[in-house]
């Protein structure tokens, strides 16, 4: 059946937390795919002030979207911009050092770890590779040192992955996207677009592919891949006079900055099996007529799995789905849906039956693209 199982992997593998700010539960369920390429990060407590919320949606191999589940996060807060609270910035540049990482030796290891390929090397070859001894492994990551080996050219993966990332530090919220993975935020009811889906159709996408000497063909770049942002895929970013910005592929994410408001409800970051089945105030919908019946938000995001799910293979609703569901904790008496005070289900908004994309009507933050 090609891509497809026989009958879909309908496991869901789960997790739920909370501290004094906010809620979490998250789910992934590989479905119908023969295998699992998606990937997510969920800490709370990145630092005492700060969450950190991440999915990452491969293509071609899980490793690259299990590389940033790993190290993104922590690229974000060694970055002299974090430092200084310019939390866009910091985003900005862990997404562009995720390329780099991944490159030579050490990049072409870590890889074939995450990847399971590293049965597959010779004993000769494997001989050759550096390891850190126990006790080494932090400050090594930390630095990332370069390292001699047979891979030492390696110029990087030819898989890929999105990432839509999420930070929440007191009242501000920012979000950084590369790809169609996609952030949503219900306030008051209403969809609130915190990312959008970078496909190459799109006119500042597309120039950019044609202005770094690739094409758009049957929607897809150079005729292949349906993004026109992503992290990996470094066959497309070899054009050396051109910054990582501005390359045929970029990493480069559009960052969304906003101010949290009373009326702000809860987020959902989720990769494209979501989105392709369900339109963003569909999805707000849902959740919010869960939030009456359901205690645990992981189980949330199963249900969502579940109402997503194909009957058969093929189409809409058979591709790896990965959601999480950050609620917002807010006083009893606030207004907006809690755990204990879900709002009347008489006070939702109506869904959009036919939005498969973000629509440009919809509610929405304000996106900077910041493409050079």
């Amino acid at each position: 059946m090609g891509v497809y199982l026989s009958t879909p992997k309908t496991e869901k593998s789960s997790e739920d937390g909370e501290n004094d700010r906010l809620r979490y539960g998250m789910s992934s369920m590989q479905g119908w795919r023969t295998t699992m390429e998606d990937a997510h990060a969920t800490y709370p407590n990145l630092d005492k002030d700060t969450s950190f919320f991440g999915v990452y949606d491969g293509h071609g191999g899980k490793e690259v979207a299990k590389f940033c589940a790993k190290y993104l996060h922590e690229q974000v807060l060694k970055n002299e911009a974090y430092s200084a609270g310019d939390l866009g910035a910091s985003l900005q540049k862990s997404f562009l050092r995720m390329d780099e990482m991944m490159c030579g030796q050490r990049g072409w290891r870590e890889l074939s770890v995450l990847g399971d390929n590293m049965q597959k090397v010779t004993g000769m070859l494997e001989g050759l590779i550096w390891s850190p001894r126990s006790g080494e492994a932090d400050s090594e990551i930390d630095d990332w040192s370069s390292e001699q080996g047979p891979q030492s050219d390696y110029t990087g993966p030819t898989s890929g992955s999105t990432a839509c990332v999420a930070i929440i530090r007191g009242n501000q919220l920012v979000v950084a996207n590369a790809g169609d993975s996609r952030c949503v935020m219900s306030r008051g009811g209403e969809a609130y677009a915190l990312s959008k889906d970078h496909k190459p159709n799109h006119e500042v996408e597309k120039e950019r592919i044609l202005n770094a000497g690739g094409y758009v063909q049957f929607g897809r770049v150079n005729g292949s891949l349906n993004l026109a942002r992503a992290i990996g895929d470094m066959e497309l970013k070899q054009n050396k006079s051109l910054p990582a910005e501005r390359q045929i592929l970029t990493a480069y994410p559009d960052i969304t900055a906003v101010e949290l408001q009373d009326n702000d409800e809860f987020l959902v970051l989720a990769c494209d099996g979501i989105w392709d089945c369900m339109s963003s105030q569909q999805v707000v919908d849902f959740v919010r007529d869960q939030l009456y019946h359901e205690t645990e938000l992981s189980t949330v995001c199963e249900k969502v799995f579940d109402k997503c799910l194909a009957p058969t293979a093929g189409g809409e609703g058979c591709d790896n789905m990965t959601m999480i569901l950050v609620q917002l904790k807010k006083p009893s008496n606030s207004g907006t849906p809690s755990k204990d005070h879900p709002l009347p289900s008489d006070q939702q908004a109506e869904s959009d039956e036919n939005q498969a994309e973000i629509d440009p009507n919809q509610p929405q933050a304000h996106v900077e693209s910041n493409q050079v």
